[in-house]
C-alpha cells in the first residue's frame, strides 16, 4: 500500500498512453474523426486492455486512437495537461511524463518542436493548477530509424531547459541501443540525464547497451536483468535504478503472471526500483492500483514496498534541493 506519510511520486509515465477516454470522445467529435463508438463504454476495448496482448508491438497498437485524435497542437496542450490533474487526482506529489514528439506528431503532419513546446506550456500549466511537481522526458522513438531519431533529438534539444531526460523507447529488439551512440552523446552534452527502455522486448545484453554505449543512468523495465546475475550484481552496486512497471509488463507479456514478475528477487538482491504504471489509459490502472494490488501480487512485503516508493523519489530526476522541498511538503 502507499505510504501517505513520503512523497509518492513516478518516473515512468507516458504522457500519449495516459489519455482519458472521454477526451478522445470530445476530440474525435470536434475534428469529425470517426471512431468505433462515441459511447464511452463501447470504445472502451479499443483502447483499453482487458486481457494480455500477444507481444510489446501489439500492446502499442492500443496507442492507434489516442494519437488519432492529437489533430493540432491544442489537442496535444489539453492531454498534456489532463496528465498533470490525473497526477493530482491519483495523489502524487512528483510526476516525470515522457513522450515522443515524433510519434505524437506524425500521425495529422505536425511539427515535433511545436509538439513539444505545446506539451511543455500543458505541463507547465498543469503544475500551476494542481500543485503537482513535474519532470519532462523527451522520448527517441528508435522504431522510426538513427535519422528521424536525430531529427526528434534536434525538437527535444530546442527546448533542453525545460527537459530533464531524454529516453530510447519503442521495438527494443528491431533497433539496438548501440545505433544510437550518437544522439545520446549529444544528449549527455547538453547536460541532461538518460533513461533507456531496455530489458523489457530483449534480453539483458540490451541493459549492457543501455548503459555502456549510451550512458543510462536508469533503466524503464529492466527486468529482464534477472536473466544474468552479474547484471543484478552490477546494477545493485552501482545505484542504476529500474523504472518497473508490473501491470503493463503482465499486459505486454513481457511476464506471464504477477507471481513470475522478478520485482522480489531483484529486491532481495539489492537492486533499487520504482513503480510506475507506464500506461495507465490502457492499462486502465492508476499508480494506487500498482502499490495496493500488483506489488502484493509480485510478494513484494510492506517493506519492499516501501522501499519503491522511498526510491521513486531518489531516483526522480531532481536536484537534492528539489528532493527536499517535496519530502517537506508531506
Amino acid at each position: 500500500m502507499i505510504d501517505r506519510s513520503m512523497p509518492l511520486c513516478e518516473l515512468h509515465r507516458h504522457l500519449d498512453g495516459a489519455v482519458r477516454l472521454q477526451t478522445i470522445i470530445e476530440l474525435a467529435e470536434e475534428h469529425g474523426i470517426t471512431l468505433p463508438s462515441s459511447d464511452p463504454d463501447a470504445l472502451a476495448p479499443y483502447v483499453y486492455i482487458d486481457d494480455r496482448e500477444p507481444t510489446l508491438l501489439a500492446f502499442l497498437e492500443k496507442f492507434r486512437y489516442m494519437v488519432e485524435v492529437l489533430v493540432d497542437y491544442d489537442a496535444c496542450h489539453r492531454v498534456a495537461y489532463e496528465n498533470m490533474q490525473d497526477a493530482r487526482a491519483e495523489g502524487l506529489d512528483y510526476v516525470e511524463l515522457r513522450f515522443s514528439p515524433w510519434f505524437m506528431a506524425e500521425r495529422h503532419g505536425l511539427e515535433p518542436e511545436a509538439v513539444m513546446e505545446a506539451c511543455i506550456d500543458g505541463i507547465r500549466a498543469g503544475e500551476r493548477d494542481t500543485g503537482v511537481a513535474a519532470g519532462i522526458i523527451g522520448i527517441l522513438s528508435r522504431t522510426y530509424g538513427v535519422e528521424n531519431c536525430a531529427r526528434e533529438l534536434d525538437a527535444i534539444l530546442a527546448h533542453r531547459d525545460e527537459v530533464v531526460a531524454v529516453d530510447l523507447a519503442g521495438d527494443e529488439a528491431g533497433y539496438p541501443a548501440a545505433l544510437f551512440k550518437d544522439h545520446f552523446r549529444r544528449v549527455r552534452d547538453a547536460g541532461l540525464h538518460v533513461t533507456i527502455h531496455a530489458g523489457e522486448a530483449d534480453g539483458p545484453h540490451s541493459i549492457w547497451s543501455a548503459i555502456h554505449d549510451l550512458g543510462a543512468e536508469r533503466i524503464g523495465h529492466g527486468i529482464r536483468a534477472i536473466e544474468d546475475p552479474k547484471l543484478v550484481e552490477y546494477l545493485a552496486a552501482s545505484g542504476i535504478g529500474l523504472e518497473i512497471c508490473p501491470t503493463s509488463n503482465l499486459h505486454t507479456t513481457t511476464v506471464e503472471s504477477y507471481e513470475a514478475h522478478p520485482a522480489r528477487a531483484l529486491a532481495e538482491a539489492g537492486v533499487q526500483f520504482c513503480l510506475n504504471t507506464d500506461d495507465p489509459g490502457i492499462s486502465h490502472i492508476t499508480i494506487e492500483h500498482e502499490y495496493a494490488v500488483a506489488a502484493p501480487a509480485m510478494g513484494l512485503n510492506a517493506a519492499q514496498i516501501s522501499d519503491a516508493q522511498r526510491n521513486s523519489l531518489h531516483l526522480a530526476f531532481l536536484s537534492e534541493t528539489s528532493k527536499s522541498e517535496i519530502k517537506n511538503r508531506n
